[in-house]
């Protein structure tokens, strides 16, 4: 019995999410006093004994070129068949683009239960109860697997992250790797200053803000803080900013450790896409706005007066 991790990677980088999802599966390795494994598919430039820093003993990396874009498919199969050489009860995976794209297919292939979105580490005492959100992070629900082999995904930023010292043995892992189904003809990515899936954090704008000729005071703001910029759908709708920026239910749902929303009043769609977020501050001239109920902190005011000496105040301090 072992717990397996999959870590995903990007452009030979591993995510930040990946990380946290390692960290988890140690724990769970632990509770079971068993080992805490990692699979890396494709090729990686970072050192990959660093994941021994939390908790893995092991890294099996499977080098393939066709590995370096990700296909569900593909994934599912060469997972579930680690997942069978490697006897693995456990597979973690984050709760990413990735993550919840191959996850389902893993456990297809492995008939396996599934609990997707956890936030919490598993409860052994009774069985293996997960505890994960539901009803766009609304409500928890806490869900019994009892499969032999369990698959989980995990919420980003809903586990502390505490590292130790050591380091990981890397194996190259010799994997068959199936025929496409999928061509990637070309790939367009975005470009910016922090991404926005792995920001701490975020600053969004939304109609208050009165149109994208005043998005400069967003950009000025995220760039002090080293954040990432998005915004509510109306302004994506009306081509303010790129539809890739938009978070809310029907776009990006993100949680980072701070979430600063601008000129949006929080409508529940909005809400649904970042309310997992540690803390949330709303800027707003309207006190009767919905979001101050979900806020831990909330100015009201005028956002073009608010943000600017917000932003100085912020660029004085670190100036110090």
């Amino acid at each position: 019995m072992s717990v397996l991790i999959f870590i995903d990677q990007s452009d030979g980088h591993l995510k930040k999410a990946s990380f946290e999802a390692a960290a988890y599966g140690a724990a769970i390795a632990k509770q079971f006093n068993t080992n805490a494994l990692a699979l890396v598919l494709g090729n990686v430039a970072d050192d990959l004994t660093q994941l021994g820093n939390y908790g893995i003993s092991k890294v099996y990396q499977a080098q393939n070129d066709s590995f370096n874009h990700v296909d569900a498919l593909v994934f599912a199969q060469v997972i579930a068949a680690v997942v069978k050489q490697l006897e693995a009860s456990v597979v973690v995976f984050s709760h990413t683009q990735t993550g919840k794209a191959v996850a389902p297919g893993v456990a297809v292939q492995l008939k396996a239960g599934l609990v997707a979105g956890a936030c919490a580490l598993p409860d052994t005492t009774n069985g293996f109860v997960v505890k994960k959100t539901v009803f766009s992070g609304k409500a928890f629900a806490l869900v019994n697997i009892t499969t032999p082999i369990k698959v989980i995904t995990l919420n980003p930023n809903s586990f502390g992250v505490q590292t130790t010292t050591g380091n990981a043995t890397v194996e190259a892992l010799d994997v068959e790797v199936p025929a496409a189904s999928v061509k990637i003809l070309a790939t367009n990515k975005v470009s910016g200053e922090v991404p926005l899936s792995e920001a701490d954090i975020v600053v969004s704008g939304g109609r208050g803000l009165k149109g994208p000729e005043n998005w400069g005071m967003i950009e000025d703001l995220a760039h002090v803080l080293h954040a990432a910029t998005a915004c509510s759908r109306p302004v994506a709708d009306a081509h303010w900013r790129p539809h890739h920026e938009h978070v809310g239910q029907t776009g990006v749902q993100i949680a980072p450790n701070l979430y600063i929303a601008i000129g949006i009043s929080g409508a529940i769609q909005h809400l649904a896409g970042v309310n997992r977020s540690k803390t949330i501050v709303v800027i707003n001239k309207d006190p009767e706005a919905p979001f101050f109920k979900a806020a831990d902190y909330g100015i009201v005011g005028d956002a073009f007066e608010v943000v600017p000496k917000l932003t100085a105040a912020i660029k004085e301090m670190r100036s110090k």
